[in-house]
């Protein structure tokens, strides 16, 4: 058995490919019609238009088994509601499609990327997550695996190329990101994982404007991995890191104050160890991040006030 994700740009096209085919069978269908295409794609619609501006909103994915493999309807349904929960494309509109069209029997599920909430359901990495899926659920049920050519496209190193360097990428600058405190950092760390990092400047001058980032002879541009890993995305990132870290040096300076001599006042030094411990709690994106300069001043006056 074996999943695919197809780019559905409408309900429309998409419920009449799937349902005005010969021998098509509507197995399950919740929340939408089932006896016309055109019905159900306006039921899809219309929850669509608790939040008009998904842009992504119609999933259709495939369910492909091996060929003379013909699993009762039941089980198919089953296979298919169990693919949806494990993809986390819950609480909302679908339709399970049987075709006997090809030699080998398959199912379109095609789903609101919307959900009954008005929630816009999540489709990072769906294709590869549909993937490992189908593959778990293969061996669940029993089931034969798809034909080696096939097999290619369910394993993470023999995905599509392009993509399995994608993922790759991203989680290698995920993880390097967490114990890197400027970019040369980063780079370096990123090199050790076999991902070499590329700067574009700008014409003539040591200005960097971009960055991207090779694997397995494959360049992708920062922003293309996610946004967020762009260069002034992760320039962003790496300058809160450092905060972070000057937060570390000046919590250590107190606790070593601690430890010194009784004439210093220990339970003030206790009390700014637990608000700066505090502070190295705080979630990255912590709205207050950027005044910790202004905030390590305050408390170098209020410690000289205080004779420390």
């Amino acid at each position: 058995m074996i999943s695919k994700q197809l780019t559905a740009h409408s309900f429309y096209h998409t419920c009449r490919y799937v349902l005005d085919k010969s021998g098509a069978e509507v197995l399950k269908a919740v929340g939408v019609r089932d006896y016309d295409y055109q019905k159900m794609a306006e039921d899809f619609q219309m929850q669509l238009q608790l939040r008009p501006e998904k842009s992504r909103s119609c999933l259709h994915s495939i369910i492909s088994f091996y060929p003379g493999e013909k699993p009762d309807d039941q089980t198919l349904i089953e296979i298919a509601e169990k693919y949806l929960t494990r993809l986390e494309v819950t609480d909302t509109q679908y339709a399970i499609t049987k075709h006997t069209d090809k030699a080998h029997l398959h199912l379109h599920i095609i789903a609101n990327m919307v959900n009954n909430n008005g929630r816009g359901i999540n489709e990072s990495w769906i294709g590869l997550r549909g993937k490992r899926i189908a593959q778990a659920l293969t061996f669940e049920y029993g089931l034969i695996p798809a034909i080696q050519k096939n097999m290619e496209e369910i394993k993470q190193e023999n995905l599509k190329k392009q993509e399995a360097v994608k993922y790759q990428i991203y989680m290698g600058i995920t993880k390097a990101l967490q114990t890197s405190k400027d970019m040369n950092e980063l780079v370096s760390r990123l090199k050790e994982e076999g991902i070499q990092t590329h700067f574009k400047y700008k014409s003539k001058t040591e200005e960097k404007q971009g960055i991207s980032f090779e694997c397995n002879g494959i360049i992708i541009k920062g922003s293309a991995i996610d946004r967020k890993y762009s260069l002034l995305g992760l320039e962003n990132s790496l300058h809160k890191h450092q905060g972070l870290y000057a937060r570390g040096i000046v919590l250590k300076e107190k606790i070593d104050l601690a430890k010194g001599p009784d004439s210093f006042k220990e339970d003030k030094v206790i009390e700014d160890i637990k608000e700066l411990t505090m502070q190295l709690l705080k979630p990255e994106n912590d709205p207050n991040s950027n005044e910790f300069e202004k905030e390590l001043l305050k408390r170098k006056r209020r410690q000289q006030s205080h004779g420390l």
